[in-house]
């Protein structure tokens, strides 16, 4: 069937849209009563109490990816990319408040010594990489252009030659598996910093509609691991080490989560990465439990944006290329300032 007509709800008068690019603290105590006030003015009921189950699944929505002065700012080709993508969030949160059941935004979570940061890496004149501008091959461990850090050991227990077995054979699985190459990023997500809270503009209405629907926010931890990368938040990028043994594993509680939902609905950055890797896993899954379940899927196009450094790199059409993917599977691309109703198809 086709969702009922849904009313769309006014924007709350605390929203201002010239914020969003902005690091500011929420007024929790004021916006919950503020919340408690407009539930009751517009007979918002609790989620619980929903027939229709729908999850905003949010990609990353933080200041190191959504603020400009911050270390991986996800400009997109227009160069304001995840700030304007973030307003048109906000106010599809607020839009739609009555309706979504429950938020879950993902939290790429970092600490220095991991194997995509400049410390992992030297050469030999002592050099780290320069972050975002170095990718790391098998070959350029081959011939020693790169080698793990002798100063970072401790992190395979002390055992140096443990650990640079393990990062030839995790570029070789990069490879071979037909994934990006290891991208040395800048310190970024660094957990206790600014850099790895949500943006304050996101946190304000996420933190609004718990409480006017009763609604706890899941926040999903990712990228903690120091031995591989965490692109999407249902699998880091190698799972085994170079001995077959588990490094890590795939979020299948989170997974079981999202699809007992009727509708997933999902928005964040970068599309090209993080978004691009958490789908493609979510539709790996699908596939392989029921691939009509991927037509519950919705992907909201202009709240996400592509990584690009002018001049330098440009992912707009490997995005571009992989949600075309997802839609020819079944997944749903859709615009967020449509009316909920025009594109929400539940069976």
């Amino acid at each position: 069937m086709i969702l009922k007509t849904i009313t769309q709800l006014p924007i709350p008068s605390h929203f201002d849209a010239q914020k969003v690019g902005q690091v500011w603290r929420v007024p929790y105590q004021q916006r919950a009563v503020d919340a408690k006030d407009w539930a009751k003015k517009y007979e918002i009921s609790p989620a619980s109490q929903d027939k229709t189950r729908i999850c905003l699944l949010l990609i990353d929505v933080q200041n190191t990816f959504c603020l400009p002065e911050f270390e991986l700012f996800v400009g997109g080709r227009s160069g304001t990319g995840a700030v304007d993508d973030n307003v048109r969030l906000c106010e599809f949160i607020y839009r739609n408040l009555g309706v979504i059941s429950a938020i879950a935004p993902t939290m790429d979570t970092h600490t220095a010594m991991q194997i995509f940061h400049p410390v992992f890496w030297i050469n030999d004149a002592g050099e780290h990489p320069t972050p975002a501008a170095t990718n790391i091959t098998p070959t350029d461990i081959q011939q020693g252009i790169w080698k793990v850090n002798p100063a970072v050991a401790d992190i395979s227990g002390g055992d140096y030659s443990t650990l640079q077995a393990h990062a030839f054979h995790y570029v070789q699985q990069l490879s071979s598996a037909g994934k990006y190459p290891l991208t040395v990023w800048p310190y970024h997500s660094m957990l206790g910093g600014i850099g790895h809270a949500l943006v304050s503009a996101v946190e304000e209405a996420l933190f609004f509609h718990s409480i006017a629907r009763s609604s706890p926010t899941r926040f999903e931890i990712k990228g903690d691991n120091p031995l591989t990368e965490n692109y999407s938040v249902l699998s880091a990028e190698v799972l085994q080490d170079v001995n077959g043994q588990p490094i890590a594993q795939k979020n299948t509680s989170f997974i079981q989560h999202l699809l007992e939902f009727d509708a997933v609905i999902i928005a964040g950055q970068a599309k090209s990465h993080c978004v691009a890797w958490t789908i493609e896993d979510l539709l790996t899954e699908i596939t392989a439990q029921n691939p009509n379940l991927a037509q519950k899927i919705y992907l909201l196009e202009d709240c996400t944006s592509p990584v690009v450094v002018h001049g330098v790199v440009d992912y707009t059409e490997q995005a571009d290329d992989a949600f075309a993917k997802f839609a020819d599977a079944g997944m749903n691309l859709v615009n967020s300032t449509a009316p909920l109703e025009t594109w929400l198809n539940l069976n």
